[in-house]
């Protein structure tokens, strides 16, 4: 789903929550009313809420601020920036994870940054769809290229949790947990979640593409389709978070990209520590799935592999790897 340039247009002179005339969106956009009208529908599909009121005109239900390349970048360490090779913004895109993993296949490049306003097949974990209204939310890719395989980087998603948190709590958001593999929760609802994509060697380069989707603004006729409790920042946050997005943008990279150059030599030894600070599943009732069989038990934590640790009712600890179960609280 493309969307054009007056499409853009219009939602850049909308973004602001003020009412604007047919009129003056008219005369600005150098198009009859009736063409604003046509566009302006468009608007609900991509998850845009807006209102019509006569003698006012059109406004946004939620005022956005659109994601600016300029402001990301001037809010970055001199450090991030160097590990930056490029930085890009989509208005459209159909995922963030498969855009950076096409490229993957096409080049050796590394530090690629990607941000998009609106998904058209956002992903989550085990093919599981991500909602993705326009402009509403953070959806953020970045291409590395490691160097020793797969294994190399195990427990990367954890270490991705730790510096997502860290972001967050710079930006004012705080009682943040995270539900392993790769959940960021508050309140025992998902706040945000993380995939990461590798391809590669065994024991030589690999790329990978870690995924980020975080929740801004979450219209609840857009979240229909959400199967699990979940929560977003204008829940959260006191005052409206729409203004800091551009800022949380640069802050999330200020801690992730750092922590994703340095992984290899670092691995997940240094975070493993702050990692279980945050569990805020440890000590859950839990169901896991693991194929067709069903595990019941208390979660104790995670070792220091990585590895989710479940005492059954025998009172015996067994480890499960994330790449093979879900679960969930019973």
């Amino acid at each position: 789903m493309i969307i054009s340039e007056n499409q853009k247009k219009i939602i850049a002179i909308l973004a602001d929550g003020q009412f604007h005339s047919g009129t003056e969106l008219a005369e600005k956009m150098q198009v009859s009313r009736s063409a604003i009208c046509k566009q302006l529908k468009y608007l609900n599909v991509i998850g845009l809420e807006f209102s019509a009121i006569t003698g006012k005109g059109y406004r946004l239900k939620s005022p956005l601020q659109l994601l600016s390349n300029a402001e990301i970048k001037h809010n970055l360490t001199f450090e991030v920036a160097s590990l930056i090779s490029k930085l890009e913004i989509h208005h459209s895109i159909n995922s963030t994870n498969n855009y950076l993993v096409e490229m993957s296949h096409q080049t050796k490049q590394t530090g690629v940054v990607c941000f998009a306003e609106y998904q058209t097949a956002g992903k989550g974990r085990r093919g599981r769809e991500w909602v993705s209204p326009f402009g509403s939310n953070i959806y953020l890719s970045i291409l590395w290229q490691f160097q020793n395989g797969p294994a190399s980087i195990s427990g990367l998603s954890l270490a991705v949790g730790v510096a997502v948190i860290r972001a967050l709590n710079e930006c004012g958001v705080e009682g943040v947990g995270l539900k392993w593999p790769n959940d960021i929760y508050w309140q025992q609802k998902k706040l945000a979640g993380i995939l990461i994509e590798v391809a590669g060697e065994t024991n030589g380069p690999c790329s990978a593409v870690i995924g980020l989707g975080l929740n801004f603004y979450l219209a609840k006729d857009k979240a229909k389709t959400i199967t699990q409790d979940w929560v977003d920042l204008s829940q959260i946050l006191i005052e409206s978070p729409v203004n800091i997005r551009n800022k949380l943008a640069a802050t999330l990279l200020n801690h992730l990209m750092p922590m994703i150059s340095n992984f290899e030599q670092d691995s997940l030894t240094r975070y493993i520590d702050e990692w279980r600070s945050y569990d805020c599943m440890k000590g859950q009732d839990v169901q896991i799935f693991m194929g067709q069989n069903v595990f019941s038990g208390v979660v104790e934590g995670i070792d220091d592999n990585g590895l989710l640790l479940l005492k059954d009712e025998q009172g015996q600890v067994k480890a499960f790897a994330s790449g093979e179960v879900s679960f969930r609280q019973a």
